[in-house]
């Protein structure tokens, strides 16, 4: 986008979802992976929501700055917390909010830069916020609940989030470029560097759902924050860009909160499992499912009885 000189964000995702979704046809019909009927509707609602936070996002980091947008994109942490203490009844420890509270300010200290607001863009920050914490919960809960695979949720719902993208995006990008994606001059190394970014999309695309629906929303989070990390890191090694104390501070404090983050995890979900195995937790199951077997005894022999009394008639 820098260097090329293409700066059509919202299109060049409509483009990436597309080719996703015929590289997972041409697998499904190889038989990779079996393809998992799920509600249309709730695929339709799903792809739809995905597609439109992309495009929020791409507007917030249009109309604000780029310190605000880091501000937003570090929102999504402590909304997605909220909504699922609120609606999910999921429970997070005192622990894991002090790890993501280090994380979040170490990125914001590394990261962040100039906060200019207003009042057009602050609405779609919210907006931005609201439904990529909303996409990302559903794309853990419909998994789960379904029991459906990333493969499989992600193969029904990328053509709904590329369809949604492809027609909002080029109106999106001009607006926000004041140029025409399709009256812009396409080299041979804009379109080289195009496909190369598609089949790249692939692998982000999958691993997405993949992490989402095998961790958490918040963990996705966590390891996109890395990323912010890394990229700083490369950035100041490879490409000499400029950096500060300021800088190393930050990301010193973040890989510190993510470190927290995944030991602190990891102990609980060790102490989740002991206590599923336990000897009491075994019992309480076995006296719950104590009425549905004597119930099924009683409806046996009742069966028996008239099988018995049918024979004789």
């Amino acid at each position: 986008m820098s260097n090329l000189g293409f700066p059509f964000a919202t299109t060049l995702t409509s483009w990436h979802l597309m080719v996703t979704y015929c590289t997972l046809h041409v697998a499904q019909r190889l038989n990779f992976f079996e393809n998992k009927r799920i509600d249309m509707k709730t695929v339709i609602l799903f792809g739809i929501l995905n597609g439109v936070s992309i495009g929020f996002l791409n507007l917030s980091l249009g109309f604000n700055s780029i310190g605000f947008y880091q501000m937003t994109k570090l929102a999504i942490i402590p909304f997605t917390v909220l909504l699922e203490t609120v609606f999910l009844k999921k429970q997070f420890s005192q622990k894991i909010k002090l790890s993501l509270f280090l994380l979040l300010l170490g990125v914001g200290i590394a990261s962040v830069t100039d906060l200019q607001l207003n009042f057009v863009g602050t609405i779609l920050s919210l907006l931005a916020i609201a439904t990529t914490c909303v996409g990302q919960i559903l794309t853990n809960t419909i998994q789960k609940r379904l029991n459906v695979s990333s493969t499989q949720l992600l193969y029904q719902s990328a053509p709904f989030q590329a369809a949604i993208l492809f027609v909002t995006g080029p109106l999106v990008d001009q607006y926000l470029t004041k140029q025409n994606v399709f009256a812009f001059k396409y080299s041979p190394l804009v379109l080289g560097f195009i496909i190369l970014s598609c089949v790249i999309a692939v692998s982000v695309n999958f691993s997405t759902f993949l992490v989402i629906g095998k961790t958490s929303p918040v963990t996705y989070q966590v390891l996109g924050h890395l990323k912010t990390c890394l990229v700083l890191g490369f950035g100041y090694t490879l490409l000499h860009d400029p950096f500060t104390e300021k800088n190393i501070i930050g990301i010193l404090i973040a890989i510190v909160g993510m470190g927290l983050y995944s030991y602190f995890c990891t102990h609980e979900n060790k102490k989740k499992q002991i206590v599923d195995l336990s000897p009491s937790s075994q019992i309480k199951d076995k006296d719950s499912n104590t009425p549905l077997l004597g119930h099924q005894e009683k409806e046996n022999h009742f069966e028996a009885k008239k099988a018995t009394k049918d024979s004789l008639v």
